[in-house]
Protein backbone atom coordinates (compact mmCIF):
# COMPACT_ATOMS: atom_id res chain seq x y z
CA UNK A 1 0.00 0.00 0.00
CA UNK A 2 1.25 3.37 -0.98
CA UNK A 3 1.86 6.10 1.55
CA UNK A 4 -1.60 8.24 2.16
CA UNK A 5 -1.48 11.65 0.41
CA UNK A 6 -2.86 14.18 3.28
CA UNK A 7 -4.80 16.87 1.95
CA UNK A 8 -6.21 20.28 3.27
CA UNK A 9 -8.62 22.66 2.74
CA UNK A 10 -8.29 25.92 1.29
CA UNK A 11 -9.82 28.87 3.27
CA UNK A 12 -9.30 32.61 3.06
CA UNK A 13 -5.79 31.67 1.49
CA UNK A 14 -4.32 29.36 3.27
CA UNK A 15 -3.95 25.51 3.58
CA UNK A 16 -5.76 24.12 6.87
CA UNK A 17 -7.00 21.28 8.48
CA UNK A 18 -10.24 20.88 10.11
CA UNK A 19 -10.30 22.93 13.71
CA UNK A 20 -10.86 19.72 15.80
CA UNK A 21 -8.15 17.43 13.46
CA UNK A 22 -10.98 15.29 12.50
CA UNK A 23 -10.71 13.64 8.50
CA UNK A 24 -12.22 10.87 6.36
CA UNK A 25 -10.08 8.59 3.91
CA UNK A 26 -11.04 8.78 0.04
CA UNK A 27 -10.34 4.97 -1.80
CA UNK A 28 -9.77 4.49 -5.44
CA UNK A 29 -12.62 2.89 -6.87
CA UNK A 30 -10.83 0.53 -8.95
CA UNK A 31 -8.54 -0.96 -6.86
CA UNK A 32 -10.28 0.23 -3.22
CA UNK A 33 -7.00 1.43 -1.93
CA UNK A 34 -7.47 4.06 0.16
CA UNK A 35 -5.12 6.94 -1.04
CA UNK A 36 -5.79 9.83 1.19
CA UNK A 37 -7.05 11.63 4.00
CA UNK A 38 -9.44 14.78 3.59
CA UNK A 39 -10.39 17.14 6.12
CA UNK A 40 -13.60 16.63 8.10
CA UNK A 41 -14.63 20.51 8.44
CA UNK A 42 -16.52 21.67 11.46
CA UNK A 43 -19.20 24.56 11.75
CA UNK A 44 -16.83 26.69 12.86
CA UNK A 45 -14.56 25.84 9.49
CA UNK A 46 -17.44 27.06 7.31
CA UNK A 47 -18.14 30.09 9.44
CA UNK A 48 -14.03 30.89 8.78
CA UNK A 49 -14.15 30.32 5.20
CA UNK A 50 -17.89 32.11 5.03
CA UNK A 51 -16.20 35.41 6.43
CA UNK A 52 -13.27 35.51 4.81
CA UNK A 53 -15.63 35.25 1.25
CA UNK A 54 -17.23 38.65 2.78
CA UNK A 55 -14.31 40.33 4.02
CA UNK A 56 -12.95 39.96 0.53
CA UNK A 57 -15.63 41.68 -1.07
CA UNK A 58 -16.45 43.88 1.55
CA UNK A 59 -12.72 45.49 2.99
CA UNK A 60 -10.18 43.32 1.08
CA UNK A 61 -9.04 44.14 -2.98
CA UNK A 62 -11.48 42.11 -5.04
CA UNK A 63 -14.51 44.62 -4.11
CA UNK A 64 -12.32 47.69 -5.19
CA UNK A 65 -11.37 45.73 -8.73
CA UNK A 66 -12.79 46.90 -11.31
CA UNK A 67 -14.99 44.40 -14.10
CA UNK A 68 -11.59 44.31 -16.50
CA UNK A 69 -9.21 43.66 -13.46
CA UNK A 70 -11.29 40.70 -12.29
CA UNK A 71 -11.69 39.27 -16.01
CA UNK A 72 -7.62 38.74 -16.32
CA UNK A 73 -7.82 36.71 -13.03
CA UNK A 74 -10.18 34.54 -14.72
CA UNK A 75 -8.46 34.40 -17.73
CA UNK A 76 -5.18 33.84 -15.68
CA UNK A 77 -6.88 30.68 -14.26
CA UNK A 78 -8.33 29.16 -17.21
CA UNK A 79 -4.60 28.75 -18.78
CA UNK A 80 -3.73 27.06 -15.73
CA UNK A 81 -6.50 24.84 -15.78
CA UNK A 82 -5.19 24.29 -18.87
CA UNK A 83 -1.77 23.63 -18.15
CA UNK A 84 -2.38 21.48 -15.54
CA UNK A 85 -4.97 19.11 -17.11
CA UNK A 86 -2.14 16.04 -17.33
CA UNK A 87 -1.98 16.12 -13.17
CA UNK A 88 -5.39 17.69 -12.59
CA UNK A 89 -6.92 14.06 -14.53
CA UNK A 90 -4.94 11.88 -13.20
CA UNK A 91 -5.94 12.84 -9.38
CA UNK A 92 -9.69 13.17 -10.70
CA UNK A 93 -9.55 9.78 -11.76
CA UNK A 94 -7.84 7.60 -8.92
CA UNK A 95 -10.41 9.70 -6.68
CA UNK A 96 -13.44 8.81 -9.04
CA UNK A 97 -12.88 5.88 -11.85
CA UNK A 98 -13.84 7.99 -14.06
CA UNK A 99 -10.81 7.38 -17.66
CA UNK A 100 -8.19 9.43 -17.26
CA UNK A 101 -8.72 10.39 -21.02
CA UNK A 102 -12.00 11.65 -20.08
CA UNK A 103 -10.76 13.85 -16.99
CA UNK A 104 -7.82 15.06 -18.90
CA UNK A 105 -9.81 16.48 -21.78
CA UNK A 106 -12.49 18.13 -19.63
CA UNK A 107 -10.21 19.59 -17.77
CA UNK A 108 -8.65 21.22 -21.07
CA UNK A 109 -11.86 22.45 -22.34
CA UNK A 110 -13.09 23.32 -18.91
CA UNK A 111 -10.39 26.07 -19.52
CA UNK A 112 -12.83 27.73 -22.06
CA UNK A 113 -15.25 28.39 -19.26
CA UNK A 114 -13.22 30.26 -17.04
CA UNK A 115 -11.85 32.66 -20.70
CA UNK A 116 -15.51 33.03 -21.43
CA UNK A 117 -16.10 34.60 -18.51
CA UNK A 118 -12.62 36.59 -18.31
CA UNK A 119 -13.76 38.43 -21.18
CA UNK A 120 -17.89 38.87 -19.43
CA UNK A 121 -17.09 41.04 -16.15
CA UNK A 122 -17.54 44.31 -18.23
CA UNK A 123 -20.37 43.28 -19.80
CA UNK A 124 -22.83 43.66 -17.29
CA UNK A 125 -24.89 46.89 -17.26
CA UNK A 126 -27.87 48.68 -16.27
CA UNK A 127 -30.39 50.45 -18.49
CA UNK A 128 -31.68 53.92 -18.23
CA UNK A 129 -35.66 54.01 -17.54
CA UNK A 130 -38.33 55.98 -19.27
CA UNK A 131 -39.72 56.75 -16.03
CA UNK A 132 -43.78 58.41 -16.25
CA UNK A 133 -42.77 61.22 -13.39
CA UNK A 134 -41.26 65.04 -14.93
CA UNK A 135 -37.81 65.99 -13.55
CA UNK A 136 -36.59 62.87 -12.83
CA UNK A 137 -33.92 60.53 -14.11
CA UNK A 138 -34.02 56.81 -12.87
CA UNK A 139 -31.67 54.06 -13.70
CA UNK A 140 -30.47 50.60 -12.75
CA UNK A 141 -26.98 49.21 -12.02
CA UNK A 142 -26.29 45.50 -11.02
CA UNK A 143 -24.57 44.56 -8.00
CA UNK A 144 -22.94 41.41 -6.67
CA UNK A 145 -25.37 39.14 -4.91
CA UNK A 146 -22.82 38.46 -2.23
CA UNK A 147 -21.37 35.18 -0.64
CA UNK A 148 -22.12 32.24 -2.87
CA UNK A 149 -22.29 28.91 -1.49
CA UNK A 150 -21.63 26.13 -3.87
CA UNK A 151 -22.13 22.38 -3.17
CA UNK A 152 -20.23 20.18 -6.07
CA UNK A 153 -20.71 16.83 -6.92
CA UNK A 154 -18.03 14.03 -7.35
CA UNK A 155 -19.13 13.58 -11.04
CA UNK A 156 -17.92 16.01 -13.36
CA UNK A 157 -16.61 18.53 -11.13
CA UNK A 158 -14.21 20.54 -12.54
CA UNK A 159 -16.96 21.67 -14.81
CA UNK A 160 -19.48 22.19 -12.43
CA UNK A 161 -16.89 24.12 -10.32
CA UNK A 162 -16.50 26.35 -13.75
CA UNK A 163 -19.93 27.03 -14.21
CA UNK A 164 -20.27 28.36 -10.74
CA UNK A 165 -16.92 29.97 -9.95
CA UNK A 166 -16.76 31.81 -13.26
CA UNK A 167 -19.91 33.60 -13.60
CA UNK A 168 -20.00 34.05 -9.40
CA UNK A 169 -16.63 35.81 -9.30
CA UNK A 170 -16.89 37.60 -12.69
CA UNK A 171 -19.91 39.24 -11.33
CA UNK A 172 -18.19 40.17 -8.44
CA UNK A 173 -18.92 37.68 -5.54
CA UNK A 174 -16.81 35.79 -3.44
CA UNK A 175 -17.48 31.80 -3.28
CA UNK A 176 -17.13 29.26 -0.65
CA UNK A 177 -17.11 25.72 -2.32
CA UNK A 178 -17.93 22.67 -0.57
CA UNK A 179 -16.52 19.06 -2.28
CA UNK A 180 -18.59 16.25 -2.16
CA UNK A 181 -17.35 13.28 0.48
CA UNK A 182 -17.28 11.18 -2.15
CA UNK A 183 -14.09 12.47 -4.09
CA UNK A 184 -12.59 15.59 -2.79
CA UNK A 185 -9.10 15.33 -4.08
CA UNK A 186 -9.79 17.22 -7.73
CA UNK A 187 -11.50 20.03 -6.36
CA UNK A 188 -8.36 20.55 -3.29
CA UNK A 189 -6.03 20.15 -6.32
CA UNK A 190 -8.10 22.92 -8.46
CA UNK A 191 -7.61 25.44 -5.20
CA UNK A 192 -3.95 25.45 -6.25
CA UNK A 193 -4.46 27.17 -8.96
CA UNK A 194 -6.32 29.56 -7.26
CA UNK A 195 -3.47 31.48 -5.55
CA UNK A 196 -1.04 30.40 -8.53
CA UNK A 197 -3.61 32.88 -10.34
CA UNK A 198 -2.93 35.47 -7.84
CA UNK A 199 -7.03 35.57 -6.93
CA UNK A 200 -7.05 36.98 -3.75
CA UNK A 201 -7.49 35.44 -0.47
CA UNK A 202 -10.93 34.77 0.19
CA UNK A 203 -12.33 34.86 -2.93
CA UNK A 204 -12.55 31.36 -3.10
CA UNK A 205 -12.66 29.26 -0.50
CA UNK A 206 -12.92 25.46 -0.74
CA UNK A 207 -14.23 22.97 2.23
CA UNK A 208 -14.92 19.52 2.31
CA UNK A 209 -17.00 17.35 4.88
CA UNK A 210 -20.57 15.28 4.91
CA UNK A 211 -23.92 17.47 4.66
CA UNK A 212 -24.07 17.13 8.82
CA UNK A 213 -22.24 19.58 9.90
CA UNK A 214 -20.55 21.08 6.89
CA UNK A 215 -23.38 21.36 4.41
CA UNK A 216 -25.91 22.48 6.57
CA UNK A 217 -23.65 24.95 8.25
CA UNK A 218 -23.01 26.40 5.04
CA UNK A 219 -25.86 26.68 2.97
CA UNK A 220 -27.80 28.00 6.32
CA UNK A 221 -25.14 30.59 7.12
CA UNK A 222 -26.38 33.90 7.75
CA UNK A 223 -23.90 35.43 5.69
CA UNK A 224 -24.47 33.73 2.32
CA UNK A 225 -26.75 35.18 -0.39
CA UNK A 226 -26.78 32.62 -2.81
CA UNK A 227 -26.70 28.66 -2.79
CA UNK A 228 -25.62 27.08 -6.11
CA UNK A 229 -26.26 23.04 -5.62
CA UNK A 230 -25.76 20.25 -8.11
CA UNK A 231 -26.64 17.12 -6.68
CA UNK A 232 -29.57 14.75 -5.57
CA UNK A 233 -32.97 15.86 -4.85
CA UNK A 234 -33.08 15.13 -0.82
CA UNK A 235 -29.89 16.78 -0.59
CA UNK A 236 -31.86 19.71 -2.59
CA UNK A 237 -34.47 19.38 0.09
CA UNK A 238 -32.73 20.00 3.32
CA UNK A 239 -30.52 22.94 1.25
CA UNK A 240 -33.93 24.57 0.46
CA UNK A 241 -35.13 24.07 4.35
CA UNK A 242 -31.54 25.99 4.92
CA UNK A 243 -32.23 28.49 3.19
CA UNK A 244 -35.04 29.54 5.31
CA UNK A 245 -32.29 30.57 7.56
CA UNK A 246 -30.57 32.92 5.75
CA UNK A 247 -33.47 33.84 2.78
CA UNK A 248 -30.40 32.86 0.30
CA UNK A 249 -31.14 33.01 -3.01
CA UNK A 250 -31.37 28.99 -4.70
CA UNK A 251 -30.52 27.57 -7.66
CA UNK A 252 -30.74 23.43 -7.86
CA UNK A 253 -29.57 21.12 -10.85
CA UNK A 254 -30.71 17.58 -10.03
CA UNK A 255 -30.00 15.21 -12.85
CA UNK A 256 -32.32 13.61 -14.72
CA UNK A 257 -33.92 10.30 -16.67
CA UNK A 258 -33.56 12.24 -19.58
CA UNK A 259 -35.52 10.55 -22.89
CA UNK A 260 -33.75 9.60 -26.02
CA UNK A 261 -36.03 9.56 -28.96
CA UNK A 262 -35.59 7.69 -32.46
CA UNK A 263 -37.82 8.40 -35.23
CA UNK A 264 -37.45 5.56 -38.34
CA UNK A 265 -36.05 7.94 -40.61
CA UNK A 266 -32.95 8.33 -38.43
CA UNK A 267 -29.54 8.31 -39.12
CA UNK A 268 -29.70 5.08 -37.46
CA UNK A 269 -25.53 4.35 -36.86
CA UNK A 270 -25.20 8.42 -35.89
CA UNK A 271 -28.43 7.30 -33.51
CA UNK A 272 -27.34 4.71 -31.79
CA UNK A 273 -23.42 6.39 -31.74
CA UNK A 274 -25.22 9.07 -30.04
CA UNK A 275 -27.10 6.88 -27.56
CA UNK A 276 -24.02 4.52 -26.68
CA UNK A 277 -22.26 7.61 -25.72
CA UNK A 278 -25.23 9.30 -24.08
CA UNK A 279 -25.96 6.47 -21.83
CA UNK A 280 -22.49 4.89 -21.66
CA UNK A 281 -20.40 7.35 -21.93
CA UNK A 282 -18.75 8.24 -17.60
CA UNK A 283 -20.43 4.79 -17.26
CA UNK A 284 -23.72 6.85 -17.21
CA UNK A 285 -22.75 8.82 -14.24
CA UNK A 286 -23.63 12.08 -15.79
CA UNK A 287 -26.79 14.46 -15.05
CA UNK A 288 -28.30 14.20 -18.65
CA UNK A 289 -27.52 10.57 -19.36
CA UNK A 290 -29.78 9.43 -21.70
CA UNK A 291 -31.17 6.60 -19.94
CA UNK A 292 -35.22 6.25 -20.98
CA UNK A 293 -34.24 5.27 -25.18
CA UNK A 294 -37.57 5.25 -27.02
CA UNK A 295 -37.22 3.41 -30.58
CA UNK A 296 -40.27 4.14 -33.35
CA UNK A 297 -41.64 0.33 -34.04
CA UNK A 298 -40.04 -0.25 -37.80
CA UNK A 299 -36.13 0.09 -36.13
CA UNK A 300 -36.43 -1.54 -33.18
CA UNK A 301 -34.59 -4.81 -34.31
CA UNK A 302 -32.11 -2.90 -36.27
CA UNK A 303 -31.42 -0.61 -33.58
CA UNK A 304 -30.87 -2.93 -30.84
CA UNK A 305 -28.86 -5.60 -33.27
CA UNK A 306 -26.55 -2.45 -33.71
CA UNK A 307 -26.41 -0.93 -30.36
CA UNK A 308 -25.72 -4.54 -29.00
CA UNK A 309 -22.92 -5.01 -31.37
CA UNK A 310 -21.18 -1.38 -30.10
CA UNK A 311 -22.28 -2.32 -26.35
CA UNK A 312 -20.48 -5.50 -26.12
CA UNK A 313 -16.84 -4.07 -27.63
CA UNK A 314 -16.24 -1.39 -24.69
CA UNK A 315 -13.47 -2.45 -23.06
CA UNK A 316 -14.07 -2.27 -19.39
CA UNK A 317 -10.92 -1.80 -17.06
CA UNK A 318 -8.59 0.38 -15.65
CA UNK A 319 -9.78 4.04 -15.93
CA UNK A 320 -5.83 5.10 -16.45
CA UNK A 321 -5.34 3.23 -19.64
CA UNK A 322 -6.03 5.10 -22.50
CA UNK A 323 -7.36 1.80 -24.03
CA UNK A 324 -10.41 1.33 -21.32
CA UNK A 325 -13.75 2.58 -22.54
CA UNK A 326 -15.36 2.39 -19.26
CA UNK A 327 -14.05 2.38 -15.81
CA UNK A 328 -15.82 1.56 -12.23
CA UNK A 329 -18.77 3.31 -10.59
CA UNK A 330 -17.77 5.42 -7.88
CA UNK A 331 -19.19 4.40 -4.94
CA UNK A 332 -20.48 1.24 -3.48
CA UNK A 333 -24.18 2.76 -3.11
CA UNK A 334 -24.56 3.10 -6.64
CA UNK A 335 -23.76 -0.45 -7.35
CA UNK A 336 -26.39 -1.70 -4.76
CA UNK A 337 -29.35 0.71 -6.11
CA UNK A 338 -28.49 -0.44 -9.37
CA UNK A 339 -28.71 -4.05 -8.55
CA UNK A 340 -31.58 -3.39 -6.84
CA UNK A 341 -33.62 -1.49 -9.64
CA UNK A 342 -32.57 -4.23 -12.12
CA UNK A 343 -33.87 -7.00 -10.44
CA UNK A 344 -36.97 -5.29 -9.73
CA UNK A 345 -37.15 -4.44 -13.55
CA UNK A 346 -37.04 -8.11 -14.28
CA UNK A 347 -39.67 -8.82 -11.83
CA UNK A 348 -42.08 -6.80 -12.90
CA UNK A 349 -41.78 -7.55 -16.69
CA UNK A 350 -38.47 -6.36 -18.07
CA UNK A 351 -36.04 -8.26 -20.21
CA UNK A 352 -31.75 -7.72 -19.96
CA UNK A 353 -30.98 -7.90 -23.18
CA UNK A 354 -27.09 -7.09 -22.16
CA UNK A 355 -25.46 -6.97 -19.11
CA UNK A 356 -26.99 -6.96 -15.94
CA UNK A 357 -24.19 -8.55 -13.62
CA UNK A 358 -21.62 -6.89 -11.74
CA UNK A 359 -18.02 -7.81 -13.04
CA UNK A 360 -15.14 -9.06 -10.42
CA UNK A 361 -17.01 -10.23 -7.64
CA UNK A 362 -19.51 -9.16 -5.15
CA UNK A 363 -17.06 -6.70 -4.04
CA UNK A 364 -16.29 -4.77 -6.72
CA UNK A 365 -17.84 -1.43 -8.38
CA UNK A 366 -17.34 -2.51 -11.94
CA UNK A 367 -20.26 -2.44 -14.03
CA UNK A 368 -20.93 -3.60 -17.18
CA UNK A 369 -23.08 -1.63 -20.13
CA UNK A 370 -26.67 -3.12 -19.52
CA UNK A 371 -29.64 -2.52 -22.04
CA UNK A 372 -33.31 -3.92 -20.30
CA UNK A 373 -36.42 -3.81 -22.62
CA UNK A 374 -39.13 -2.49 -21.14
CA UNK A 375 -42.90 -4.14 -22.11
CA UNK A 376 -44.41 -0.70 -20.05
CA UNK A 377 -44.03 2.88 -19.18
CA UNK A 378 -45.01 1.94 -15.43
CA UNK A 379 -41.83 0.12 -14.82
CA UNK A 380 -39.98 1.67 -11.98
CA UNK A 381 -36.77 1.73 -13.73
CA UNK A 382 -38.01 4.16 -16.30
CA UNK A 383 -38.09 6.98 -14.16
CA UNK A 384 -35.58 6.09 -11.95
CA UNK A 385 -32.34 7.70 -12.11
CA UNK A 386 -29.57 5.00 -11.89
CA UNK A 387 -26.70 7.22 -12.46
CA UNK A 388 -25.04 3.67 -14.09
CA UNK A 389 -24.57 2.56 -17.40
CA UNK A 390 -28.45 0.68 -16.98
CA UNK A 391 -30.50 1.91 -20.52
CA UNK A 392 -34.01 1.80 -20.84
CA UNK A 393 -36.03 0.83 -23.86
CA UNK A 394 -39.61 1.15 -25.39
CA UNK A 395 -41.18 1.07 -28.33
CA UNK A 396 -43.35 3.58 -30.26
CA UNK A 397 -45.69 3.91 -33.22
CA UNK A 398 -46.85 7.97 -33.59
CA UNK A 399 -45.37 11.34 -32.86
CA UNK A 400 -47.68 11.87 -30.48
CA UNK A 401 -47.11 8.88 -28.29
CA UNK A 402 -43.73 9.69 -27.93
CA UNK A 403 -44.50 12.76 -26.84
CA UNK A 404 -47.01 11.65 -24.20
CA UNK A 405 -44.35 9.06 -23.23
CA UNK A 406 -40.83 11.43 -23.07
CA UNK A 407 -43.27 13.87 -20.86
CA UNK A 408 -44.36 11.35 -18.43
CA UNK A 409 -41.69 12.06 -16.06
CA UNK A 410 -40.65 13.68 -12.69
CA UNK A 411 -37.82 15.03 -14.69
CA UNK A 412 -36.79 17.71 -17.46
CA UNK A 413 -33.41 18.07 -17.75
CA UNK A 414 -31.92 17.09 -21.07
CA UNK A 415 -33.55 15.14 -24.29
CA UNK A 416 -32.32 13.46 -27.37
CA UNK A 417 -34.22 13.44 -30.77
CA UNK A 418 -33.28 11.72 -33.95
CA UNK A 419 -34.85 12.31 -36.89
CA UNK A 420 -33.74 13.67 -40.44
CA UNK A 421 -37.17 15.50 -40.97
CA UNK A 422 -36.14 18.89 -39.68
CA UNK A 423 -40.48 20.26 -39.59
CA UNK A 424 -40.73 17.02 -36.65
CA UNK A 425 -37.51 18.20 -34.88
CA UNK A 426 -38.89 21.24 -34.11
CA UNK A 427 -42.05 20.45 -33.09
CA UNK A 428 -40.35 17.67 -30.90
CA UNK A 429 -38.15 20.26 -29.64
CA UNK A 430 -40.68 22.28 -28.81
CA UNK A 431 -43.33 19.45 -27.08
CA UNK A 432 -40.58 17.62 -24.73
CA UNK A 433 -40.37 18.98 -21.14
CA UNK A 434 -36.59 19.70 -20.69
CA UNK A 435 -34.97 22.20 -20.25
CA UNK A 436 -32.15 21.32 -22.80
CA UNK A 437 -32.65 19.50 -26.28
CA UNK A 438 -30.49 17.95 -28.33
CA UNK A 439 -31.31 17.10 -32.21
CA UNK A 440 -29.06 14.71 -33.97
CA UNK A 441 -26.65 15.24 -31.31
CA UNK A 442 -25.99 14.31 -27.74
CA UNK A 443 -24.03 15.20 -24.41
CA UNK A 444 -22.45 18.70 -26.39
CA UNK A 445 -21.78 21.85 -23.97
CA UNK A 446 -20.90 25.28 -24.24
CA UNK A 447 -19.74 28.24 -21.62
CA UNK A 448 -22.11 30.25 -24.41
CA UNK A 449 -25.07 27.89 -23.50
CA UNK A 450 -26.91 27.90 -20.32
CA UNK A 451 -28.76 24.63 -19.06
CA UNK A 452 -30.72 23.33 -16.76
CA UNK A 453 -33.86 21.23 -15.97
CA UNK A 454 -37.53 21.68 -14.80
CA UNK A 455 -39.87 20.08 -12.29
CA UNK A 456 -37.64 17.38 -10.43
CA UNK A 457 -34.80 18.12 -12.18
CA UNK A 458 -33.98 21.64 -10.71
CA UNK A 459 -34.35 25.70 -11.50
CA UNK A 460 -32.07 28.01 -12.26
CA UNK A 461 -29.48 27.91 -15.47
CA UNK A 462 -25.23 27.61 -15.25
CA UNK A 463 -23.09 28.56 -18.19
CA UNK A 464 -23.64 31.48 -20.52
CA UNK A 465 -24.20 35.33 -20.12
CA UNK A 466 -27.30 34.68 -18.06
CA UNK A 467 -25.81 32.67 -15.28
CA UNK A 468 -23.70 35.60 -14.25
CA UNK A 469 -26.51 37.86 -14.14
CA UNK A 470 -27.78 35.41 -11.85
CA UNK A 471 -24.96 35.97 -9.57
CA UNK A 472 -26.03 39.83 -9.43
CA UNK A 473 -29.34 41.71 -7.57
CA UNK A 474 -30.23 45.18 -9.67
CA UNK A 475 -30.13 48.59 -8.07
CA UNK A 476 -32.77 51.48 -8.85
CA UNK A 477 -31.07 54.73 -8.79
CA UNK A 478 -34.04 58.09 -8.78
CA UNK A 479 -32.61 61.16 -9.33
CA UNK A 480 -34.36 64.84 -8.86
CA UNK A 481 -32.99 67.43 -11.71
CA UNK A 482 -35.21 70.03 -10.51
CA UNK A 483 -34.08 72.54 -8.49
CA UNK A 484 -37.25 73.46 -7.38
CA UNK A 485 -37.80 72.73 -3.35
CA UNK A 486 -39.88 69.33 -2.89
CA UNK A 487 -43.56 70.17 -2.27
CA UNK A 488 -45.47 69.74 1.04
CA UNK A 489 -46.09 66.26 1.35
CA UNK A 490 -49.35 67.67 2.92
CA UNK A 491 -50.73 69.36 0.35
CA UNK A 492 -52.13 67.27 -2.25
CA UNK A 493 -52.47 68.75 -5.89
Amino acid sequence: MSELVTLKMLIDGEWVDASDGANFESADPATGEVWATVPEATEADVDRAVRAARTAMTTGPWGQMSPSERGKYLYKLGDLLAGASEKLGRVETQDTGKLFKETRWQAQYIAEYFRFYGGAPDKISGETLPIDKPDLFVFTTREPVGVVAAVVPWNSQMFLAAVKVGPAIAAGNAIVLKASEHASAPLLKFGELIAEAGIPDGVVNIVTGHGEPCGRALTSHPLVAKVAFTGGPESARHIVRNSAENFAEVSLELGGKSPFIVFDDANIESAVNGSVAGIFGASGQSCVAGSRLYLQRGIVDEFLARMTEVVEGIVIGDPQDDDTDMGPLCTRGQIDHIKHQVALAKEEGGTVLTGGEVIGGEDSLFYPPTIVQCPRQDLTIVDTELFGPVLSVQVFDTEDEVVALANDTRHGLAAGIFTRDSARSLRMASAVRSGIVWVNTYRVISPVAAFGGTQMSGYGREAGLQAMIDYTRPKTVWMNTSDESLSNPFVMR
